[in-house]
């Protein structure tokens, strides 16, 4: 069912945080090994597409002053009471949001998929990238039109927690969206449960064209299957974008 409300509402948010942070968390060495240089000069990080919170909290543990951010509401109230104060948490919008001066950009969302289409994604980009101060370092994460193309026909999922079930259905209109349909039930008080239903849809990005496009606006970036760490590669069809002004 396609609504107004953000993605990511209260119980797709709850869903996410209670059964999905396995990426953050094996992202999050590689992000911390790119970032040391930043922390030691006691520099910004902004964190696009938070989510829950679960890489801010390893950002704040480690040291780092953190700008958190998301589009969801429901995902934002997770990521306060994952990090109290010891972040700022707030929302943006991308592509047009103001975004601060900052020593350092992260995402592992791929928030930038969430966007329109290929030419709001690549503005975000540039968004990004222009926000960067000298020595500024970006690291986010971007579906690759091969995202799409290795899951062409891919079965439904379901996963079930305590409290909580997910059921996925996946779709493709075109070679450069790969569009999923969320069922959650979610137990109440009362011990009833309530269903929602999200439809999420994402452009897919030719990657190989990001570097050039950054390069335009003074970051010079490479594409990869890690945060540069080979212990925990992405998904097949997830790339990391590794910049540096």
């Amino acid at each position: 069912m396609q609504t107004n409300e953000p993605y990511y509402r209260r119980d797709l948010a709850y869903v996410f945080d209670q059964g999905y942070g396995f990426h953050a968390e094996a992202c999050a060495p590689g992000i911390l090994a790119l970032l040391e240089p930043v922390r030691a000069r006691h520099g910004a990080v902004l964190e696009i597409g938070c989510g829950s919170g679960l890489l801010t909290k390893r950002l704040v543990e480690a040291g780092h002053r953190v700008i958190a951010t998301d589009a969801s509401p429901a995902m934002l109230d997770l990521t306060r009471d994952a990090v109290g104060g010891a972040a700022d948490v707030r929302t943006l919008v991308l592509p047009d949001d103001p975004i601060p001066a900052v020593d350092a950009i992260v995402g592992v969302g791929h928030a930038l998929n969430y966007l329109s289409d290929a030419a709001a994604a690549r503005r975000g980009l540039i968004a990004l990238a222009d926000a960067l101060l000298p020595g500024g370092l970006l690291a986010v994460d971007l579906c690759d039109l091969e995202w799409g193309s290795v899951r062409e026909g891919a079965m439904a999922q379901g996963r079930v927690g305590d409290d909580w079930a997910v059921i996925t259905r996946f779709s493709q209109p075109a070679p450069d969206r790969f569009d999923r349909d969320l069922t959650t039930f979610v137990r109440g008080a009362d011990g009833s449960y309530r269903r929602e239903d999200e439809h999420h849809g994402n452009v897919l990005i030719d990657t190989s064209s990001v570097p050039e496009l950054l390069r335009e606006r003074g970051v010079t970036a490479t594409i990869g299957g890690s945060f540069n760490d080979d212990q925990h590669p992405l998904p097949v069809g997830l790339r990391s974008i590794v910049g540096r002004r």
